[in-house]
């Protein structure tokens, strides 16, 4: 008989910390929308891209539309996918709006609409990498789309693409073409800078080393740069020999010395190297 998963049990530090992040990443995405794309007319999707039309159309206040949107797709969510957004996705949907209204009197930084989609794309980007890191969403269109996509054959992310390529379709329309484009800048910089909260700035690097020097290596990348090793059993495709592979993860500062070690004690060792995104672990991050 299968065994179910343990659940794992936040401390009350941990629901805090998301529920701090939730908060604090809500109230960056309303500043630079109100700073940034609201002012230049850039609708870079969601929910905060149907109100700026809107808001150009009927002059209905951006606030009050993405309330009127984001609760019932809620309410729907819970209905039709389950209770499974819970009370930071709640407080997501509540409060990235109210700081929209609160915010709403602010004077926007720039009128040049390409520095608005740049720097709106940024501030969106990290207010919603903030909110991904507490483990929520702003609701809105991500919850339509998860509906969408339970029942029809699209997958989530050929959804979400669909539901802002038609809110920056109908921007270009009421706008110009322009403003379209912009509203694809905004897009693309806001899901690089998610990628870079999530991830982070630091790389590192993870490098398989296949020499016939393999003890010396070893030996050197454990006690001189202080790295852990890792051997995988491989054989030749050619020769069918045994040849065996080192793993090795390095920080960036640490790599030019992994790659001198293994020249010196190994010039024909082959050596291929990849960028590790993310690691966790010790030496490295913990969570």
């Amino acid at each position: 008989m299968r065994k179910k998963a343990k659940r794992v049990t936040l401390s009350r530090y941990d629901r805090l910390l998301q529920i701090l992040y939730v908060l604090a990443g809500s109230a960056i995405v309303a500043i630079a929308f109100n700073l940034f794309l609201l002012p230049n007319r850039v609708a870079s999707g969601g929910v905060s891209g149907i109100s700026t039309i809107l808001d150009a159309l009927v002059g209905w206040k951006p606030a009050y539309v993405q309330w009127a949107f984001n609760i019932p797709l809620f309410i729907a969510g819970v209905i039709l996918l389950g209770w499974q957004f819970g009370a930071k996705t709640l407080v997501g949907t509540l409060f990235l709006p109210f700081v929209v209204l609160l915010t709403s009197h602010m004077n926007p930084v720039t009128t040049d609409p390409l520095l608005g989609a740049l720097f709106g794309g940024i501030g969106v980007g990290l207010g919603l990498g903030l909110v991904f890191r507490g483990r929520a969403s702003t609701g809105g269109t991500d919850l339509a789309a998860q509906i969408i996509h339970k029942y029809t054959s699209l997958s989530l992310g050929i959804c979400v693409a669909l539901i802002d390529a038609i809110i920056v379709i109908t921007a270009a329309f009421v706008f110009d073409l322009e403003r379209g484009l912009y509203a694809l800048i905004a897009l693309y910089v806001t899901s690089k800078t998610i990628d870079l909260v999530q991830v982070g700035i630091g790389r590192s690097k993870m490098v398989l080393i296949i020499t016939k020097q393999e003890e010396a290596i070893r030996k050197e990348v454990l006690h001189t740069i202080d790295r852990g090793v890792t051997r995988l059993s491989a054989y030749g495709g050619y020769t069918e020999e045994e040849r065996p592979i080192l793993m090795v993860v390095v920080e960036q500062t640490e790599f030019t010395k992994l790659k001198q070690t293994v020249r010196a004690i190994d010039p024909s060792a082959f050596v291929i190297v990849a960028d590790a995104s993310e690691v966790l672990g010790e030496g490295f991050k913990r969570t």
